[in-house]
């Protein structure tokens, strides 16, 4: 039998069920269960015995010290899966220096981040901000004559980042008739819903051909602070930007200064250099920024997929096959 390290939560609701298809695939799992309260830990014996560990989407964020708690004393741990795309958390790093696999569920939320993404561009767009605004004022003020938006059809959306996420907002945005740009390492591949394909290093030239950017892309040395004030300043004026990476990816101060003047048109922002994102941030209050918790991967859809993922893995490995999303030193992020 082989060890499973399991949340409550995920245990009590499909645990039965992962044992099930488990069996099917010829492996025989021996759940080991975290206990209810948060600040309880297992026992020094339960984590000796921990082979597999499953990091469910209900341990995150008021369970995860719980979890990797019994991750560090699990001697035998081999393999770790976890339920989304990020591995820039310095844990992860931990885990492959200690010769424990690493896997993720990338892709599995890529459908609702990508919608999420695609909404915020919209809103944007048809100028849901200032309508929002007026209903909360309960003020009757329609938009006319030099005030209303542009057409969308005929715009250019430059996407830095395309996998999984950002194919689902780029299918979205060449359905809306404009032109999708790409940018990342890999050349472009028949099934790549893109107008262009191009390196990262061509991302100056880009810029200023863009009255949108969306950020899709993963959190590494390269990407972290990618876009600064020069880049922004690159982008047309009235040019928008969607965030649904990391944060850190944009230079927050620089952001909130180009569209506090104008420069920049708008923002929708998931993500941020701090999260939560401070009460006395600027951000806030800009009437020209749409903002959301850190939460554009929220479906009741996402379960299941990541744990097909995880079942998926848990074939190959016993039969002894490559795993899919598997984690490489030095190569953690968001995808």
């Amino acid at each position: 039998m082989t060890a499973i390290l399991l949340s409550h939560r995920f245990h009590q609701a499909s645990g039965a069920a992962l044992l099930a298809q488990a069996a099917e695939l010829g492996v025989t799992l021996d759940p080991i269960v975290l206990p209810a309260d948060r600040e309880a830990r297992l026992d020094a014996d339960a984590c000796k015995r921990i082979e597999i560990a499953y990091f469910s989407q209900d341990l995150f964020p008021d369970f995860s010290r719980q979890f990797f708690s019994a991750c560090y004393k699990a001697g035998r741990l081999r393999w770790l899966h976890v339920f989304h795309a990020g591995t820039d958390n310095p844990v992860f790093g931990q885990m492959l220096e200690r010769g424990v696999r690493v896997t993720t569920s990338s892709g599995a939320n890529a459908e609702p981040v990508g919608v999420t993404a695609a909404a915020g561009m919209l809103m944007l767009a048809r100028g849901f901000p200032g309508w929002m605004a007026a209903q909360r004022r309960r003020s009757w003020e329609p938009v006319r004559g030099d005030s209303a938006p542009d057409d969308l059809s005929g715009q250019t959306l430059l996407l830095v980042g395309v996998g999984e996420i950002g194919k689902t907002m780029a299918r979205i945005a060449q359905a809306l008739g404009m032109h999708v740009i790409g940018v990342r390492r890999s050349s472009r591949q028949p099934d790549d819903p893109v107008d262009e394909m191009h390196p990262p290093a061509a991302l100056d030239q880009l810029l200023p051909r863009a009255q949108w950017l969306a950020l899709t892309c993963p959190l590494t040395d390269e990407t972290r602070r990618m876009i600064d004030a020069g880049r922004l300043a690159r982008l047309p004026r009235g040019a928008r930007i969607v965030n649904v990476a990391r944060g850190e990816i944009i230079d927050e101060q620089a952001l909130i200064a180009a569209l506090a003047s104008g420069h920049l048109g708008g923002a929708y922002l998931d993500v941020f250099e701090q999260e939560p994102l401070p009460a006395e941030s600027p951000l806030w209050d800009l009437p020209n920024v749409v903002l959301s918790p850190h939460n554009a991967a929220a479906s009741a859809g996402n379960d299941a997929r990541a744990t097909a993922m995880f079942l998926h893995n848990l074939g190959s490995s016993a039969r002894g096959e490559p795993m899919k999303n598997e984690v490489k030193k030095g190569a953690g992020g968001k995808s």
